[in-house]
């Protein structure tokens, strides 16, 4: 029996989602639920867009020559689905770093390019050992926010530093407002130099020093190809989560021999850096339903509005205020059913609705509505002061 706090009592109580043994580690996304995780792409596209990436798509079955030049077959192969397409070797996608820098070896782009951004929601799958699956927060298949900076050296400091400082009100949109930051170093198996480690080690904790951040270190966690700084949330109960992430490559680029023309035309090695806001929308979408109790911020509640009429005469009057709401964009939906008013609180406080508007013979005589928000508070507005309120607090989050 789930605890009635874990994400999936709340995914099933919600309807957002289920998981079942024919698709071990993979989801099955309900609409409600596929609205929300839609909802969370969409903020994560507008963040994407304002810091100037392209969006881009690339194939979830690569060839082995491929994940060889990565580093992934020999270092993350255990963690990859294998395939075979008659004597060639195949695997399906694991990360998307190796198809983006074919992106930019077919770009042969010069200074004037960079920095050149690409960022992709990649849906990838990993091998992950059947013990291990737990509900949205280890699954074999999940969409990465994932975006790499292709730049030289005197770009990488802002595009670190700016990465950095924008996340702490990202996470604010989602009701984190406690972010620690951590440092990881080079692993004992990885690849490049210590040359290579050496440097990208010291221009990536300068660059954490210079964006203000104080950083816990944590030898030997790094990627394989490079240092990362991870960024870790603290939920309500004082769980900690990484989530955020972004690593300074120097061994990708010289693997592949990427190169850029520079202004003299002479050929330069740029630096790469891997960045995630979340890491994996699924497993984020979990925290955030662990983090609130099923209650989300109302921008992103699948039902943000419940119109809950009085008696008979007062039902024209809920959906027409219902739809004036659908008019400008909030999700309102009326309760029509012949339930007592308070049957009709509880059961909107179940499904997370952050507001419930009750209207009845008194609101329609005095053409208002009754507001009343979801930990209780209530207040009679006038239905077109109403009406601006609830468009005020159910709009998207970093619209503005």
């Amino acid at each position: 029996m789930l605890d009635e706090h874990d994400h999936r009592s709340i995914g099933q109580r919600l309807d957002l989602f289920h998981m079942q043994e024919e698709a071990p580690g993979m989801v099955f996304w309900h609409p409600r639920g596929f609205l929300v995780y839609r909802l969370i792409e969409s903020r994560l596209r507008a963040q994407m867009q304002r810091e100037g990436f392209s969006e881009v798509r690339t194939p979830q079955i690569l060839a082995q020559p491929l994940w060889e030049r990565s580093g992934h077959w020999e270092n993350f192969r255990e963690n990859m689905f294998l395939l075979e397409d008659g004597e060639r070797h195949l695997a399906v996608k694991a990360v998307n770093c190796p198809g983006h820098i074919q992106l930019v070896l077919r770009s042969a782009p010069s200074y004037r390019d960079l920095p050149l951004r690409l960022g992709e929601f990649g849906l990838v799958h990993r091998n992950e050992p059947s013990g291990s699956l737990h509900g949205l927060f280890r699954l074999r298949q999940f969409t990465q926010d994932d975006g790499h900076v292709f730049c030289d050296e005197g770009q990488m400091l802002p595009e670190v530093i700016r990465f950095c400082r924008s996340l702490f009100a990202f996470y604010a949109d989602f009701g984190f407002h406690d972010v620690q930051v951590a440092f990881s170093s080079r692993p004992a198996q990885r690849a490049g130099s210590d040359a290579l480690w050496d440097r990208a080690e010291a221009l990536l904790l300068d660059a954490a020093k210079q964006a203000g951040l104080e950083c816990v270190m944590q030898p030997g966690q790094g990627a394989f190809y490079g240092p990362k700084l991870e960024f870790v949330l603290k939920d309500r109960l004082g769980r900690q989560w990484q989530c955020g992430t972004i690593q300074l490559d120097l061994v990708l680029p010289e693997r592949f021999d990427i190169r850029y023309v520079d202004a003299s035309g002479g050929k330069c090695r740029p630096m790469m850096l891997h960045r995630a806001l979340l890491g994996s929308l699924e497993r984020f979408l979990g925290i955030l339903l662990e983090h609130h109790e099923g209650a989300l911020p109302a921008w992103l509640a699948p039902d943000q509005v419940l119109v809950a009429p009085v008696g008979d005469a007062a039902a024209s009057y809920a959906e027409r205020f219902a739809a004036k709401l659908r008019e400008e964009g909030c999700r309102a939906s009326v309760d029509a059913r012949g339930e007592s008013l308070s049957r009709k609180i509880v059961d909107a406080h179940q499904a997370g609705v952050p507001w419930l508007v009750v209207v009845g013979n008194r609101e329609m005589e005095s053409h208002a509505v009754r507001l009343r928000r979801r930990n209780g508070e209530q207040r009679d507005l006038p239905w077109d002061e109403a009406i601006a309120a609830l468009i005020a607090e159910c709009r998207p989050s970093g619209s503005a």
